[in-house]
């Protein structure tokens, strides 16, 4: 039996297996309110036979966007066109779905990346003011993002909560509390981005505290039964800056709090990051942090081919895997993984015909 293909539970949201779809930012909202491609996206997703859907980064603010076009969920019409989305997807679909709840910070008001991705001015017509642990630009060049005041700092923990509370009243099936790439919580957490002298800043008790503070208020919001996460950049592949060791020790504090799961990605800080792209890369991560925490841990980054994922699962390096650019360019591939490994793999009753004459039992 295929360990990819066996059930898995995210506290207690169970899935069918253990083929997660991470968030993939589509740039492509209207102020915030998904739009028809996200209806044609996530539909196409929701019938690949994964376990489970996590949606894009999904801004808890309007000023936490990475671009004009990112997904946000901040009032009542973003949440309103989010939850349209969601029900015609759901219509179809018996997938679960989750959200990612984020704030980009200094890494916000940016062009789509296929204009350019370049910084934007607070007066150009798609930008704004950004904001920051401390007064440190991403690049050089780059905009000078705002010192967080406390009370700044308060406004945007109560934006996850709104969010948060949002995202059951949605129905969403679990939240993944963004942490990773470069994007504000991240942050914090590093000390090249974070120069902050008070309770946020300095020692690892101090640059975790946000997250920390962020993770219990959501956690209060919604409930100890409510499936509830974390994506992490496991280092910044710069020296000095946040690295596996202090994520571990992150870890560890999210799960004595009860957080059900750790998606353990890395990179995105700095500019000058320096990583060993290959098959694998970041899997290390994940197998660390879930041999020292006992967290249920997603391993993610350039998992391609079935039988590399089936070997992470078996071996224990992680407990599910997430896939990104791999499922964009074959939206089916659950399906085509679970014909490589001898498995079977749900799929809707109309498709159900193009079963290969092969594989009579893919499709159950």
């Amino acid at each position: 039996m295929s360990t990819l293909f066996t059930p898995l539970s995210l506290g207690k949201l169970s899935l069918d297996n253990r083929i997660i779809i991470a968030p993939m930012c589509q740039y492509s909202a209207d102020n915030g309110k998904v739009t028809h491609w996200h209806d044609m996206h996530l539909g196409n997703l929701a019938q690949s036979g994964a376990g489970l859907l996590i949606i894009e980064a999904t801004a808890v603010e309007p000023e936490g966007r990475i671009t004009y076009g990112d997904v946000g969920l901040w009032d009542d019409e973003t949440e309103a066109a989010l939850g349209k989305t969601l029900k015609a997807v759901r219509s179809h679909s018996e997938m679960p779905i989750a959200v990612q709840l984020a704030h980009a910070g200094r890494k916000a008001s940016c062009e789509k990346p296929w204009l350019g991705g370049h910084a934007l001015s607070p007066d150009h017509e798609n930008g704004w003011q950004v904001s920051a642990p401390s007064a440190v630009p991403f690049r050089d060049g780059d905009p000078i993002p705002e010192a967080m005041t406390k009370s700044r700092i308060a406004e945007i923990i109560q934006a996850f909560v709104e969010a948060a509370e949002r995202s059951v009243r949605l129905g969403f099936d679990a939240i993944e509390i963004h942490g990773a790439h470069g994007y504000l919580l991240h942050q914090f957490l590093s000390p090249h981005a974070n120069k902050r002298d008070d309770e946020y800043g300095g020692s690892f008790e101090n640059r975790t505290r946000i997250v920390i503070e962020i993770y219990d208020a959501i956690r209060k919001a919604v409930g100890t039964d409510y499936p509830l996460g974390i994506r992490i950049s496991a280092t910044d592949w710069v020296e000095g800056g946040w690295d596996i060791d202090q994520s571990v020790a992150l870890a560890k504090l999210l799960k004595d709090r009860g957080c059900d799961f750790i998606d353990v990605s890395s990179g995105g800080l700095h500019i000058d990051q320096q990583i060993p792209l290959g098959p694998n890369y970041q899997v290390p991560f994940a197998a660390r942090i879930k041999a020292e925490t006992g967290m249920t841990t997603i391993a993610v980054g350039l998992i391609t081919e079935a039988e590399q994922a089936e070997a992470i699962t078996f071996t224990g390096q992680a407990d599910a895997i997430a896939l990104a650019r791999g499922i964009l360019y074959d939206p089916r591939w659950p399906w085509h993984a679970a014909a490589t490994l001898g498995a079977e793999v749900k799929a809707a009753p109309q498709y159900l015909r193009c079963q290969p004459r092969t594989l009579k039992k893919l499709f159950g």
